[in-house]
C-alpha cells in the first residue's frame, strides 16, 4: 500500500511565468523512510506545501494514505503531520499548552492525547512550561516536530528538520524518528545534510528544476558511480613517475609517501593494481579503499 501517491503533478506560478513542478510522479510506500533531495529551488518545498494544503497544484493527482486531496482534503490532512522548514511558533502559549491546543484543532479527545508522552520523547520536559520565544533554535525545532505528532499521523513529513540544530539534539531527534518509523510511521525527509539521508533513508528521489531525475532504493543509487579509490600508504617516499604506471587511471599524490588511485572495479581488479605496485618494489605500510558517498552521487546527478 502507498502512503503517498503523486501522478503528473505540475505547478506553475504567476500565470505561467515560473514553472515549479513538471509532471512529477512519486510513490512512497507505507512504512518507508523516504528522502526527497534536491538543490535550493528544485521544487521540494512546493511538493510539501501541496501535501500540506498550503499551495494549490496546477494539475495532477495527489493521494495521501489513499485519499485524494481534491476529493477529501480534510481527511487527508488528518493522515499527515508536517514539520515545516520555517520556525513558526505561537508566542502566547507554553510548550504544553501549544500541544494541547493543536491536539484540539485535530479533534483529539483529551483522554486520547499524548502530550506528556511527546514532550518526554522529544526532550522537552524541562521546557514544558516555557513559552516558545524563550527556547533555543534547536528546542523550537523539537517543538515543531511535537506539534506535527499530536494527532498520531500515519505519515510524518520533515522539511529540513535539523537545520541549525546541534549534533546532540540532532541525534536525539533521529533516534525518536527512527522509533516512529520502526513502529510503522512513514517518514518523508528533505535535507541538505546528505550523510543523514544516506544513513536513514531506504528510498531516495532526487529532484532538480521541478523534475525527478532519480528515484530508487538507496543502495541502488549508491551504485550509480562505479569508481572506487584505493589509498596506498607506503613505507618510503613515492617515486614521481608513479602515475605513469597507471596511464588510464586517476592517480593523486597525497603526501611524499602516500597516493591514491581511482579505478572502476568492473574494468580492473584491485589485485591487478596491487600486483603492479608490488612489481615496482614499493613496500606498503597501509592500504584502504573509499567509494563514492551520496554527496558525490548527488552532485553527479545534478550536473548530468
Amino acid at each position: 500500500m502507498l502512503a503517498i501517491e503523486i501522478k503528473n503533478l505540475s505547478k506553475t506560478y504567476k500565470k505561467g511565468e515560473k514553472v515549479a513542478l513538471k509532471s512529477i510522479d512519486l510513490e512512497i510506500k507505507k512504512g518507508s523512510f523516504f528522502g526527497l533531495l534536491g538543490p535550493n529551488g528544485a521544487g521540494k518545498s512546493t511538493i510539501i506545501n501541496i501535501l500540506a494544503g498550503l499551495v494549490n497544484k496546477s494539475s495532477g493527482t495527489v493521494k495521501i494514505a489513499g485519499i485524494n486531496i481534491d476529493e477529501n482534503s480534510q481527511a487527508a490532512k488528518f493522515k499527515i503531520g508536517i514539520v515545516p522548514q520555517e520556525l513558526i511558533i505561537d508566542p502566547f502559549f507554553n510548550v504544553r499548552e501549544t500541544l494541547e491546543i493543536y491536539a484540539g484543532y485535530f479533534g483529539v479527545r483529551k483522554s486520547e492525547r499524548r502530550t506528556e508522552e511527546i514532550i518526554e520523547a522529544l526532550g522537552l520536559k524541562d521546557k514544558a512550561n516555557s513559552v516558545p520565544r524563550s527556547l533555543s533554535g534547536g528546542m523550537r525545532r523539537r517543538l515543531l516536530v511535537a506539534k506535527a505528532l499530536v494527532h498520531n499521523p500515519e505519515i510524518l513529513v520533515l522539511d529540513e528538520p535539523t537545520a541549525g540544530v546541534d549534533v546532540e539534539l540532532r541525534n536525539q531527534l533521529w533516534d525518536y524518528v527512527k522509533k516512529l518509523n520502526k513502529a510503522g510511521t512513514t517518514v518523508l525527509l528533505t535535507t541538505h545534510y546528505l550523510e543523514e539521508a544516506e544513513k536513514l533513508c531506504d528510498e531516495i528521489a532526487v529532484i532538480n528544476r521541478g523534475e525527478v531525475i532519480a528515484n530508487d532504493r538507496t543502495e541502488n543509487l549508491m551504485k550509480l558511480l562505479s569508481s572506487k579509490e584505493l589509498i596506498i600508504d607506503a613505507v618510503d617516499a613515492i617515486r614521481p613517475d608513479m602515475a605513469s604506471l597507471f596511464p588510464t587511471l586517476v592517480t593523486k599524490f597525497l603526501a611524499h609517501d602516500k597516493f591514491s588511485i581511482t579505478y572502476d572495479p568492473a574494468k580492473i581488479e584491485v589485485a591487478e593494481i596491487l600486483r603492479i605496485i608490488a612489481g615496482e618494489k614499493i613496500c606498503i605500510k597501509d592500504i584502504s579503499t573509499r567509494q563514492p558517498d551520496l554527496e558525490q552521487i548527488f552532485r553527479h546527478l545534478i550536473r548530468a
